[in-house]
C-alpha cells in the first residue's frame, strides 16, 4: 500500500541553520526530496535517503523566514508535500527560539496568500484508459481537495518537450498526434495558486493498430511477434540516492528486466541550468559533483 507522510517540524534553529524532522506513519519511501528557496530567492533541492527522518539545512541567513516542502518518493511517484515555516535565530539562545517558534506556529493564522498544509489537495494516480496508434487517453484522480488547473508534460516523437494545460475540474485528457508503437512518459502536475504540486507519472506505449480486424492468417503471427517483442523490452527499476555530501550526490538504479544500450541523467544545476549526463548501459551508479 502507498506510504503516508506525517508532519514536518523544525526541531533545532540557529542563526545559519535549521534542523528538520518528519514522520512516516505508514509504509516506507525510497527517498525524500526537500525543496526551499535560499536568501536570494533561488530554489534549492536536497535529496535524502528513504531511511532518514531528520536533516540539517546549513548556509541560511539570520532572522529570515524559510518555507520548506518535503516530498516522499515511492517508485516513480512523488507524494506530498508536507510543509513548515521556520525563522532562523539571532543567536539569542536556541531553546528560546525553538519554543517561541512552536508557539507562533500553533496559534498564528496562515498568511492570506498561503494555504495551510492540511488544506492542500492531493494528486492520486495517473492511468491510460484508451490507447490507439496515434493517441493516448489519460485519466487521473484527486483523492482530497481541488486544484485550480493541471499541466501535462511529455516529449513528442522528435524528443521536443510538450505541455498541455487542463482546467481544474477535468479528470481526463486525450493526447493526440502521437507516433505508433512508441513509448511515452507523461508527467501531470496540479496547480494551486502559485504552487505546482506533483508530478504523478505514467510510462505507456501507443498501439500498432492490431485491434482492427484482418482476415489474413499472418495477422495472428504478427500479433504474437508484437507481444513477444514488447515483453522482451528492458524495464527500469528504482532510482535512489544512497550517498550525499555537501557538493555531490551518488545515484544508484536497478534494471528489473533486460539490458539498455545507455542511460541519460537529467537535472538542473545550482544556477537552474539543465544538465545532461550520458551513462554506459552496464553502469548502475553515477556520482553527480
Amino acid at each position: 500500500s502507498q506510504p503516508i507522510l506525517g508532519e514536518l517540524t523544525a526541531s533545532q534553529v540557529t542563526p545559519d541553520s535549521i534542523q528538520l524532522e518528519w514522520s512516516v506513519p505508514e509504509g516506507t519511501f525510497d527517498s525524500f526530496t526537500l525543496q526551499y528557496r535560499d536568501a536570494q530567492g533561488q530554489p534549492q533541492v536536497v535529496p535524502v535517503d528513504g531511511g532518514v527522518r531528520t536533516l540539517t539545512v546549513p548556509g541560511l541567513s539570520p532572522s529570515r523566514r524559510y518555507k520548506f516542502n518535503l516530498y516522499g518518493v515511492w517508485g516513480r511517484k512523488r507524494l506530498g508535500p508536507i510543509s513548515t515555516d521556520a525563522v532562523t535565530g539571532e543567536g539569542v539562545g536556541d531553546m528560546f527560539v525553538i519554543y517561541g517558534l512552536n508557539c507562533v506556529l500553533s496559534i498564528a493564522a496562515p498568511a492570506p496568500d498561503e494555504e495551510e498544509p492540511s488544506s492542500q489537495p492531493i494528486l492520486g494516480e495517473l492511468t491510460a484508459s484508451n490507447v490507439t496508434p496515434d493517441s493516448i487517453q489519460l485519466e487521473w484522480s484527486v483523492p482530497e481537495g481541488t486544484f485550480d488547473s493541471f499541466t501535462l508534460q511529455y516529449r513528442d516523437a522528435q524528443g521536443q518537450p510538450e505541455s498541455l494545460h487542463v482546467d481544474g475540474g477535468a479528470r481526463t485528457l486525450t493526447v493526440p498526434g502521437l507516433s505508433p508503437s512508441r513509448r511515452y512518459n507523461f508527467y501531470l502536475y496540479g496547480i494551486l495558486g502559485q504552487k505546482r504540486l506533483g508530478p504523478i507519472s505514467l510510462d505507456t506505449m501507443t498501439g500498432e493498430g492490431l485491434h482492427q480486424m484482418c482476415p489474413s492468417p499472418l495477422w495472428a503471427l504478427d500479433l504474437v511477434a508484437s507481444v513477444e517483442e514488447l515483453q522482451s523490452k528492458p524495464r527500469l527499476g528504482d532510482l535512489t540516492a544512497p550517498h550525499i555530501t555537501p557538493n555531490s550526490v551518488q545515484l544508484e538504479w536497478s534494471v528489473l528486466e533486460g539490458t539498455f544500450d545507455s542511460f541519460t541523467v537529467e537535472y538542473k544545476d545550482a544556477q537552474g541550468q539543465p544538465q545532461v549526463v550520458p551513462v554506459d548501459g552496464g553502469a548502475r551508479t553515477v556520482t553527480m559533483a
